[in-house]
């Protein structure tokens, strides 16, 4: 059985990582969308508000589960037998920086890392963009999920209010 990872903070997810999580969904047995949970980095979505987002964004997909991991990824695909990385590209800039992380990736473990083209939609989309978009006002709901819509503009609201934003 082939399985694969996408990893992510996934903070919050977008179209575009459901458009890679779908197309590695059709390459592998099954594809497991693993949240990094780094306790020391802000996020706008807590650890298990995003599982939750993306089980939902996910239930679609009848290969793909959804799972939390703190660490490396590396030892997490070791412990759950994962043979492959599966990582979205947007540009040039983002090659430079995953190739790296690849070949770190490899040399630490002997997972691989396939690489796939974000399709041009979502080339520009990122979840730092629609974050920050949404707390100035604009419309980012053709971005996202209608719930996590929902949910990131109930939280962006409760921020201003607690005077966060």
């Amino acid at each position: 059985m082939s399985r694969a990872v996408c990893p992510g903070s996934f903070d919050p997810v977008t179209h575009g990582h459901l458009d890679i999580v779908r197309r590695a969904s059709r390459l592998f047995d099954e594809v497991v969308v693993a949240i990094g949970v780094n306790k020391s980095k802000s996020r706008l979505f807590e650890p298990d508000e995003r599982i939750a987002m993306l089980e939902r964004a996910c239930a679609p997909f009848d290969n793909v589960r959804v799972d939390g991991f703190t660490g490396l990824l590396t030892t997490y695909c070791a412990e759950h037998d994962v043979q492959a990385i599966v990582k979205g590209l947007r540009a040039v800039s983002d090659f430079d920086y995953e190739l790296q992380m690849a070949q770190m990736n490899d040399s630490l473990t002997g997972v691989d890392t396939v690489f796939l083209p974000t399709s041009p939609e979502f080339s520009f989309v990122s979840s730092s963009l629609v974050k920050e978009v949404a707390t100035f006002g604009g419309d980012v709901s053709a971005f996202v999920p209608d719930f996590v819509h929902t949910a990131l503009l109930e939280r962006l609201a409760a921020r201003r209010k607690a005077g966060e934003a």
